[in-house]
C-alpha cells in the first residue's frame, strides 16, 4: 500500500495531472481509518489508497477536489456531531454519516502541474518570452509553423500545426499569440474556446480591434472573444521584443496569482445541507429526497432520511 501511493502519485506527476493526498493525522475510534493511512485523489475525483470507509470517503473526495480548484491544504476533521467539537485554528470540522461516532482529522494537500507557457509565433517578443518562461519554470510550448520553432533553445515542445492547440491546454495553460498578423486570427480561433485561464496578443490596439471583429465574424461568442487580452502585457512602457515579453510574463504571474480557482473538472455541484446531520449534498442526482411542506430536503444516506420523515418537527427547517 505504502509503495502504490508513491508510485501513483510519481504516475500522476509524469503524466502532468493535477491530484490531491489525503492522509489521516488523527483518530478517535471507533473509526477504520488509522494515522498514516493516505490516499490520492485525481480530478475526476477517483480515489485510490484508503483513508476509511464509505463513511469518510465521499467527504474527502469532496474536500480534496476542493483543494485542486482553490490550491490550498487543508487540515479537515471528521465527526458525526461537528458542533460537538472544539473549535481548533486551521481546522475544519465537516460532518461524516458514521453512527457508531468516531472522529479523523485528515490534511489534505493539492499538488498541481507544472504551469504551462503556450507560444504561437516567431517574433522577438515570441523567442524571448520562451526563454523567460523556461527560467520561470514553466513547460513551454510553442507553435510556429514558419520555422518549426527552430529558435526557440527554451521550448521544450514544438508545434507546427496550429490545429493540435486545443489538446496542449489546461486549466494551467498561460497562451500568447506573437505571429506579427501572420496567423493571430487562426491561433486565436482555437485558443479563446479553450480553458485557458489567460489568452495575449501581442499587437497594436488598432490591430487588435480588427482581429476582433474578425473573430465576431467567425461566430466566436462575446464572451470567448472579451477573455482576448490585447494588447498583450502591462504597461511598462516596453519597446524592444525583451522588454514586451517581461510585460506579458508579468501580467500572466498576475493572473495565475490572482486566480480564485482553477477549473480542474466540472464546476463544483450546487449543494444543501442534510438537515440531520449538517453534511453537504449535492442536489443533482441526489438519491435520498424528501418533499415536506413544499420544500424538498436532500439527505446523505438512508437513515438520516428516515430519522426525518419520521419526525420532522424534531429537526430545525
Amino acid at each position: 500500500m505504502y509503495d502504490d501511493f508513491f508510485l501513483k502519485a510519481a504516475e500522476l506527476q509524469r503524466a502532468g495531472a493535477p491530484f490531491a493526498t489525503a492522509t489521516v493525522v488523527r483518530a478517535e475510534r471507533p473509526t477504520s481509518g488509522k494515522p498514516g493511512d493516505r490516499a490520492i485523489v485525481t480530478a475526476d475525483g477517483v480515489m485510490h489508497g484508503w483513508i476509511g470507509g464509505s463513511c469518510a470517503q465521499p467527504t474527502v473526495v469532496r474536500e480534496a477536489l476542493a483543494a485542486l480548484r482553490d490550491d490550498q491544504s487543508r487540515l479537515v476533521r471528521l465527526s458525526p456531531d461537528p458542533q460537538a467539537q472544539m473549535p481548533r485554528e486551521g481546522l475544519r470540522d465537516v460532518p461524516m454519516t458514521c453512527y457508531s461516532g468516531g472522529t479523523l482529522e485528515i490534511f489534505i494537500e493539492p499538488h498541481q502541474p507544472p504551469p504551462r507557457l503556450l507560444v504561437v509565433g516567431g517574433l522577438p517578443a515570441a523567442r524571448a518570452l520562451a526563454l523567460l518562461g523556461q527560467a520561470m519554470s514553466y513547460q513551454v510550448i510553442v507553435a510556429d509553423p514558419d520555422h518549426g520553432g527552430s529558435e526557440f533553445p527554451g521550448a521544450q515542445e514544438l508545434l507546427t500545426d496550429l490545429d493540435a492547440l486545443p489538446a496542449r491546454v489546461s486549466p494551467l495553460t498561460y497562451a500568447v499569440v506573437a505571429t506579427h498578423g501572420h496567423y493571430d486570427e487562426l491561433a486565436l480561433e482555437r485558443l479563446l474556446p479553450t480553458v485557458a485561464p489567460y489568452v495575449g496578443l501581442v499587437a497594436s490596439r488598432v490591430r487588435a480591434e480588427a482581429v476582433r471583429r474578425y473573430l465576431a465574424d467567425q461566430g466566436l461568442t462575446p464572451a470567448q472573444i472579451g477573455r482576448l487580452r490585447a494588447p498583450a502585457g502591462l504597461d511598462i512602457k516596453a519597446r524592444r521584443g525583451d522588454e514586451i515579453a517581461l510585460s506579458v510574463m508579468a501580467e500572466i504571474v498576475r493572473e495565475r496569482r490572482g486566480a480564485d480557482t482553477i477549473a480542474w473538472g466540472p464546476p463544483a455541484p450546487a449543494e444543501a445541507s442534510c438537515p440531520v446531520c449538517g453534511m453537504a449534498v449535492a442536489t443533482a442526482g441526489a438519491k435520498h429526497t424528501y418533499e415536506h411542506a413544499g420544500t424538498t430536503f436532500y439527505f446523505c444516506c438512508p437513515g438520516c432520511r428516515y430519522a426525518f420523515v419520521k419526525d420532522p418537527a424534531a429537526f430545525a427547517i
